[in-house]
């Protein structure tokens, strides 16, 4: 069985914890490797310097150290043939005059020089040193700073894991007590549900005239309770996965939730209706979870709408993709402000009156948007609200 949304959640903060802490770790090192070699580089040459200006300073008497050729118009120190290029003959115009100085970097057959060019009194010198060791020593600087690098990764991957799974486990323990909590409370719900749904049943049929119609309401509401708490259970005993699309018939669904909340309008007074033409609006999704969105749509229409208003649910297809429900109101209506927020879970209105919209409209948004349609809300203070639902067309073959 693939694991549900919620483990998968978990997994990928987990992952996401342990990536983190190797990036930081990781950079932490390179920062740590990048300032090392700096400092080592700044030394080669501040030490390169030294040595060729010494060097100059001695001239070809003394015996330069290994890796430094002096070049004087006069003399060349040491003995042997000198690498390939050196002296170079255009470097002595950049120092023209007594006292001038000029240190340069340069890449000569392959191998990196250091070049300092002086003039001493008029005489111009070259000191070459070679960096072939410096060079060496910088390489092995790199590769010590990358294997470095890679058991400090495979450390913070390693001790990331440890701490993602202490920081995530608090969340799995919560997450398992909820899951395990909704499935008790659906499995202890179910059984007095079903029995007040039978009892409904052997009533209505007994009943006859106004009270078998609202005996059947009442046998409808009880199925509809017992529907929510099947797919609670089943939420919970299926780890979260996704139930199964079937083709429904919006129209019915809105004829039938608009039955439901017809003695609820009547005690109001509050006229309810319905407007659609005799024609399918048919969508793909889960018969409960779309019913449930418009008893939430009713509830709130009626929990905001005064005596002596209307709440109008119009079906019509915008397009030959789209069915479109709207529920539209004569109540207190909302600020323009407050489209965003209606949906989201316990917002208040920014009317002034402390009104909350409650979660009804915030579970709405997430089932439609689970089926693939839209929702949008519509309204100016004291002139009722419209709520307008989207979905895709189905074709009813």
């Amino acid at each position: 069985m693939s694991p549900d949304p919620e483990e998968r959640a978990l997994r990928r903060a987990r992952w996401a914890i342990t990536a983190q802490i190797a990036v930081v770790v990781s950079l932490l090192v390179a920062v740590a490797g990048a300032i090392a070699y700096g400092i080592l580089l700044a030394g080669q040459h501040a030490d390169a310097d030294r040595l060729l200006a010494r060097t100059i300073q001695l001239g070809p008497a003394a015996t330069p150290p290994g890796c430094v050729w002096l070049f004087t118009p006069t003399a060349r120190a040491p003995a042997g043939p000198p690498p390939s290029g050196m002296p170079v003959p255009e470097l002595n115009a950049v120092v023209p005059s007594p006292g001038d100085v000029h240190t340069e970097r340069r890449a000569i057959g392959g191998m990196t020089y250091t070049i300092r060019v002086e003039n001493r009194g008029g005489t111009v010198s070259q000191a070459i040193f070679e960096e072939r060791y410096q060079i060496q020593d910088r390489a092995s600087l790199v590769f010590g700073l990358g294997v470095a690098e890679v058991l400090a990764l495979l450390a913070a991957l390693g001790s990331g894991r440890v701490l993602a799974r202490r920081a995530i486990r608090p969340l799995e323990d919560a997450l398992r007590r909820q899951r395990t909590f909704v499935a008790d409370a659906s499995h202890e719900l179910r059984a007095p549900l079903t029995r007040l749904h039978m009892r409904a049943q052997l009533l209505a049929r007994r009943a006859s005239g106004r009270d078998a119609a609202e005996l059947d309401q009442l046998v409808r509401g009880t199925r509809e309770l017992g529907e929510v708490v099947e797919d609670l259970l089943l939420s919970a005993q299926a780890c979260g996965e996704r139930p199964a699309l079937e083709l429904v018939e919006l129209g019915v669904l809105a004829e039938e939730a608009v039955a439901a909340e017809a003695v609820r309008a009547s005690e109001g007074q509050v006229r309810l209706a319905v407007t659609r033409e005799r024609r399918p609006y048919v969508v793909q999704g889960v018969p409960t979870a779309l019913r449930r969105v418009l008893s939430a749509l009713l509830d709130n229409a009626l929990g905001h709408t005064p005596p002596g208003g209307s709440i109008e649910v119009w079906l019509g297809v915008p397009d030959e993709r789209h069915v479109e429900l709207r529920v539209r109101d004569t109540g207190v209506g909302f600020p323009a402000a407050d489209p965003d927020r209606l949906f989201e879970r316990f917002a208040r209105g920014s009317d002034g009156d402390g009104r909350r919209f409650g979660i009804g409209l915030a579970l709405v948004r997430e089932v439609v948007t689970g089926h693939g349609g839209t929702i949008a809300a519509a309204a100016r203070p004291g002139s009722g609200a419209t709520f307008t639902l989207r979905l895709l067309r189905a074709d009813p073959s």
